[in-house]
């Protein structure tokens, strides 16, 4: 199988739109620019990480179908790169069906883990995956019901929402009235619908980074696995993640049949950031990202094609590795703060430790749980390793310029 990339900004380029130009957005960019390809960063508001590094840019929403369907119209890309779930998927499967682009991974992976119900019902009453027990609930009424059909401690999440955004753990009766109201104002686009999902015993959760890639020589396309990430959340955002994380045999295959199954069922081409429950050798699926996954971020450190290097080289079509070369961590910087024009200092000493590194976002504006930046680190251990990166995350001091 040959695959061809032509020049930048002249008649042979091979385009690719990005539609959401967050950091792992930005991240993949610079992957894919290493390999000379052309490309278009697309989000809601100007300045977003990956257009920083993009040949050029289009502040849009993406939820509107006919914006969105006129800019794939102008920019006539080869690929279209989803990195968030507001998107007008509609527009998506459309482009996909006249061939207009090829959509990554695909329009029906993308339509179908934009919102948590659909992702759900495919992996559990389509291929009969293992998860929590589930309710679905599109009324303050229907939620009160659900809640007390799940029983309690339960989780409620927006069926379209990301980085914990109108997310709860309701621990009473008494909880529910207010969980609906915070998932009503957390979810991206609100459908007015959640999801409530029993409590499951794990010991700990993984992402499952799997890599869907043509084989070179078959053409035929293979599933890959990187070494199991282990992380840590606070209200359903991650905070701190580690590679690798140490599991059972039995569990990590089982883990690896899972996520084969359901990326196998999305299709398409590209990294999965597959989210899993652990006790003992027992496994839950939990949730599916069709493309880079925040706590993916440890593999900068960690593996010699990190997950953006993958998702590039998937996505055109080029041999993939997913070898790990280090044990590794990673620690989230915010800003601590709301607002803009924020600096960034003390990072000589933040960066002290041989083996810790920093990425700085760029984002135009900080709030006080926005992700800003990541402090990554090597070391002997998983324990060493997260100490010096969360050490290194705290030393960073973010200031606005007006302080």
């Amino acid at each position: 199988m040959t695959v061809h990339i032509g020049t930048p900004l002249q008649s042979s380029a091979t385009r690719v739109l990005f539609l959401g130009s967050g950091e792992l957005g930005k991240e993949v960019v610079i992957s894919l620019q290493r390999l000379g390809v052309e490309i278009i960063a697309a989000d809601r508001y100007d300045h977003a990480p990956a257009m920083q590094v993009a040949h050029r840019s289009y502040t849009l929403d993406m939820s509107d179908p006919v914006a969105l369907k006129q800019l794939i119209n102008e920019v006539q890309p080869h690929l279209i790169v989803p990195e968030i779930e507001a998107i007008a998927t509609q527009v998506l499967l459309e482009v996909e069906a006249e061939n207009l682009a090829t959509v990554i991974p695909s329009a029906k992976a993308v339509n179908l883990t934009m919102n948590r119900e659909g992702i759900r019902r495919l992996a559990a009453e389509q291929l009969g995956l293992p998860t929590s027990n589930y309710r679905f609930a599109d009324s303050l009424e229907s939620f009160r019901a659900a809640c007390d059909d799940i029983g309690y401690p339960n989780f409620v999440k927006p069926v379209m929402s990301s980085s914990g955004k109108g997310q709860s753990r309701v621990t009473s009766f008494e909880q529910v009235d207010s969980a609906w109201e915070y998932a009503m104002q957390g979810g991206r686009v609100n459908q007015g619908k959640v999801i409530v999902e029993s409590q499951i015993d794990f010991d700990f959760e993984i992402t499952l980074l799997t890599v869907r890639a043509k084989d070179p020589e078959s053409g035929e396309i293979a599933t890959h696995f990187c070494d199991p990430i282990g992380h840590r959340q606070d209200a359903g955002d991650y905070v701190e993640s580690w590679q690798p994380q140490p599991m059972t045999e039995t569990a990590l295959v089982e883990a690896k049949r899972i996520a084969d199954k359901v990326t196998t069922a999305l299709g398409g081409c590209g990294i999965f950031g597959v989210e899993l429950f652990i006790k003992n050798d027992q496994v839950w699926f939990s949730e599916v990202s069709p493309r880079p996954h925040d706590t993916g971020l440890v593999t900068l450190a960690s593996q010699f094609q990190n997950e953006f290097e993958l998702h590039a080289r998937a996505i055109l079509g080029l041999p993939v590795n997913t070898q790990r070369h280090s044990i590794a961590a990673s620690a989230v910087i915010y800003a601590g703060q709301d607002a803009k024009n924020l600096t960034y200092g003390n990072l000589a000493q933040a960066l002290a430790h041989s083996d810790s590194d920093l990425r700085l976002f760029g984002k135009p504006e900080g709030f006080k749980r926005r992700r800003m930046g990541v402090a990554t680190a090597r070391a002997t251990t998983t324990t060493e390793a997260r100490d010096i990166a969360a050490h290194t995350a705290q030393l960073v001091s973010v200031k606005s310029q007006t302080d």
